[in-house]
């Protein structure tokens, strides 16, 4: 069954579909809520893309241990973190910067496509991504749920799950709701092919 629809038992009895519905922000912060994961510095996500905060970032020996070949930072800017390019200039690691605000009223939506072909080429060349921000909960979880969505083609629930069980997020309510955007416009896309 294509994602996007569900069976449900309806009047006709089993395998009748309706059309799949992102749950409200307060249904998806609940989801959040749920502490399967960590709350450290960095955690592997899936395989081979990691979410961390600040003093992994700057960490280029632990980088260097873990393998990891790019860097989508997604508080970039002198503003917040400002490792930029330059930072890993001794290393061969591939950097992606995003100016982000952790605001409800910045819009993070502009970066979704990019960050996910950014993740979606490092992953097809092998490499191993670090998504990070200041403490690795907001933004940065924000761009891999996005990623999620966009090149898995999971659900914006089945996403956050897929996080959620190995580190605790908190994308904040304007990053949700525009997650939630995504989401609904994925899902009408998917119905229509």
């Amino acid at each position: 069954m294509p994602r996007g629809l569900s069976c449900v038992a309806g009047p006709g009895g089993f395998g009748t579909t309706r059309r799949y519905e992102t749950p409200q922000a307060s249904e998806l912060q609940r989801l959040m809520w749920t502490k399967n994961g960590t709350s450290g510095h960095l955690d592997q996500v899936q395989p081979r893309i990691y979410i961390g905060d600040i003093a992994t970032a700057k960490d280029k020996g632990l980088l260097r241990t873990l393998g990891v070949t790019h860097v989508l930072n997604a508080a970039d800017g002198p503003q917040h973190i400002d490792t930029g390019a330059g930072f890993y200039d001794d290393t061969d690691i591939v950097y992606y910067g995003v100016e982000a605000a952790d605001h409800k009223t910045f819009d993070l939506s502009p970066f979704f496509h990019p960050a996910a072909e950014f993740i979606h080429d490092a992953l097809a060349q092998k490499g191993k991504v670090l998504v990070h921000c200041a403490r690795g909960i907001s933004r940065s979880a924000a761009l891999v749920l996005a990623f999620l969505m966009i090149r898995e083609r999971l659900s914006l629930v089945d996403a956050i799950k897929t996080v959620c069980n190995h580190r605790n997020i908190l994308p904040n309510a304007g990053f949700l709701r525009q997650l939630h955007q995504l989401d609904t416009s994925l899902a009408a896309e998917r119905s229509r092919t």
